[in-house]
């Protein structure tokens, strides 16, 4: 597929998601992350391994899976101090910086006990936790990273086609806020709103952030104008996300992969999707380890990508 038609086809995936985000957002968000998520995750991570994660040494990914693991461990066990949750997450991807760009171990050691220096100080801020634990890795990985991902890869490329996809992205977000109806007719089920409940935090901090609505409770999403308008955004985000890889397909080759392990990684998708269909809440917390897994071992290319745009806008100033 031309890389002009990919674009135009992203687009119209954009379009798309943004319409059905708009009218069924819980719906969309239940059906693309129990569906399409699991299949993202097995197979970004078998892509990311054939491209040595992004990093410098060989087993860097190592870290990342350690800190991964030790974050799914504190999250299920006791003493609840949350605030760690968040400690680890960005530790990871500011030690993400150095396994990027740097080889040696001894600046790696000096970069990580910068980085817990600067966790230190940042983590007295009110909003700290709720950027870092609550929406780093779940709307800042599936839009600003991927809005990133985009970015680099249109500017590599200097394609129009992918520029408008990229406004695109941007003008349906901004859709989704700014046009908030009061009268649609949209009653969110007990089943949706059970199995929706793990998620229902982030909607709630959104609200509370952006200074939507004065909601007294997070059921409150669940029935109120500002709890649509994040869903919406949410829904669309994760699902575009999700899209975004599949459809890139033939430029990413994820697929590229020995027989076997695309036939296994098939067969733990089907399971996923029993477990999701069976209980959602039980697919939730059976794949909680590969979805926070994914998110880990994705922070060096964000950082490439991000460092990517840097370079590539640097040289577009000197011509």
């Amino acid at each position: 597929m031309k890389s002009n038609t990919i674009h135009h086809f992203n687009t119209g995936l954009i379009i798309l998601s943004c319409i059905i985000a708009y009218y069924i957002p819980f719906e969309l968000f239940l059906f693309s992350y129990g569906i399409l998520g699991p299949l993202h995750y097995l197979t970004e991570i078998g892509w990311l391994h054939k491209k040595n994660y992004f990093t410098k040494g060989k087993y860097d990914f190592l870290f990342l899976t350690l800190a991964c693991i030790i974050l799914v461990y504190w999250n299920y066990s006791p003493p609840k101090h949350y605030g760690f949750v968040a400690d680890i997450i960005l530790l990871s991807l500011l030690a993400s910086i150095g396994l990027v760009f740097i080889k040696d171990w001894l600046y790696r050691i000096i970069l990580i006990i910068l980085s817990l220096l600067f966790i230190s100080v940042a983590n007295n801020s009110s909003h700290y936790f709720t950027w870092i634990a609550i929406f780093l890795p779940t709307i800042i990985h599936v839009f600003i990273f991927t809005w990133a991902f985009m970015l680099y890869g249109v500017l590599k490329e200097k394609s129009w086609a992918g520029f408008i996809s990229i406004i695109t992205l941007i003008v349906c977000s901004i859709v989704l806020f700014a046009f908030q109806p009061t009268s649609l007719n949209y009653t969110v089920t007990p089943y949706v709103q059970n199995s929706y409940s793990l998620f229902s935090e982030l909607n709630y901090q959104m609200v509370k952030v952006f200074n939507l609505e004065n909601l007294t409770n997070v059921k409150e999403i669940f029935t109120s104008n500002a709890g649509f308008v994040t869903m919406r955004f949410i829904a669309f985000a994760y699902t575009y996300h999700y899209l975004n890889w599949f459809s890139k397909t033939s430029v990413i080759k994820w697929h590229l992969v020995p027989k076997k392990i695309l036939i296994i990684t098939l067969l733990l998708w089907i399971i996923s999707i029993s477990l999701y269909i069976y209980d959602y809440s039980l697919g939730l917390h059976v794949l909680f380890f590969l979805s926070f897994l994914h998110v880990f071992l994705e922070f060096p290319l964000n950082i490439v990508s991000f460092s990517g745009i840097g370079k590539e806008l640097f040289s577009l100033k000197k011509k």
